[in-house]
């Protein structure tokens, strides 16, 4: 990207998880002669994977010394702050865990309440019914607990709408396939999950977003909380994590694994719709794969949640992400222990 890293500084986990990185930033004048007009911008190029990317600001045209001077400063300020945005949604991790981290979430993972081994078939049905409920009611499923209870036991329709029913049905079936197969992560996987869950639901299930489809979300204010990664980005970003957890599954504790994939995976954002659950069957699917047992994002949950993963986007903290991790994990130990 034409930036160089000049420091990287870790904090113990049990304060948090943090990065401090400095750059050193190139940029150029460019000047155009457009019908019989000298016009101005100010470019900074970086490269991503075989492609070369600017970002370009136009100054004017025919400007003099001190008003092109004057532009040039607004204009490298706006191109830092798409700097700072590009990279935010670029590498899964700007650090390497020491030893000591890592033993240190290798004993927080010893103390998981729950055992993947001692999981009957009712408790995956249990587990499977409530995470059906509180991953759809996270993006506004009308479903209660009840009604999905009912709807995946006694295929008992309710007077609901038809894209929530067909989605709880879609989660659980996806659940079933990320117990069968083998596969950790890939493009086609992802691809996969985002079909089972919304093909009698979505037009576009198992599409990742096309050229000029941008995604933003908002909260209840109208307030953009998170911009996902352009849409000329999304096939390398979605490799370059494919990589990264190649080259370290074995190295670092599946919580880790999990948290890093999954947060990563929804600051791209690649699916037009549908990021949010596709990323939390992902999360189970790293998880299952390592031996751990699956988890619930509790409804309930969702602000923690949320802010869990801005503190991933904004610092790369992943701290928030694992304490959650925990704390479902005990919350999900009560819940099936209740159904027995």
């Amino acid at each position: 990207m034409g930036a160089h890293k000049k420091g990287l500084v870790w904090s113990p986990y049990k304060e948090m998880f943090k990065y401090v990185v400095t750059y050193s930033l190139l940029m150029y004048l460019e000047k155009r002669k457009i019908d019989g007009k000298l016009k101005y911008y100010l470019i900074h190029s970086y490269r991503e994977g075989s492609q070369t990317y600017k970002f370009r600001k136009y100054l004017g045209r025919d400007l003099q010394k001190e008003k092109l001077k004057e532009r040039k400063e607004i204009a490298e300020k706006l191109i830092l702050e798409e700097i700072h945005k590009y990279k935010i949604i670029r590498d899964p991790l700007y650090f390497t865990l020491s030893q000591e981290q890592i033993e240190a979430i290798k004993k927080i993972e010893g103390d998981i309440p729950l055992a993947i081994s001692h999981l009957s078939e009712k408790d995956w049905t249990l587990f499977s019914e409530i995470f059906t409920y509180n991953t759809n009611a996270i993006e506004g499923s009308a479903l209660n607990q009840k009604e999905v209870k009912n709807l995946l036991e006694k295929d008992k329709w309710p007077d609901k709408s038809k894209e929530d029913i067909a989605e709880a049905y879609g989660v659980e079936e996806a659940i079933e396939y990320i117990r069968s197969t083998k596969e950790h992560i890939s493009l086609e996987l992802i691809k996969k999950i985002h079909y089972i869950v919304f093909k009698n639901s979505k037009h576009f299930a198992g599409q990742l977003r096309k050229k000029g489809e941008d995604v933003a979300v908002m909260d209840a204010k109208g307030n953009i909380i998170h911009e996902g990664a352009s849409s000329e980005r999304i096939y390398y970003l979605l490799n370059e994590l494919v990589r990264w957890y190649t080259a370290n599954r074995t190295k670092y504790p599946p919580l880790v694994l999990g948290a890093v994939v999954h947060n990563q995976f929804e600051n791209i954002h690649p699916f037009r719709d549908g990021n949010g659950r596709v990323g939390r069957i992902l999360l189970n699917n790293i998880f299952i794969k390592h031996g751990l047992p699956p988890i619930n994002i509790d409804f309930r949950n969702r602000i923690v949640y949320y802010e869990s993963l801005r503190a991933y986007e904004k610092e790369r903290n992943l701290k928030p992400s694992i304490d959650l991790y925990i704390k479902e994990y005990k919350e999900l130990k009560k819940k099936l222990e209740k159904e027995k």
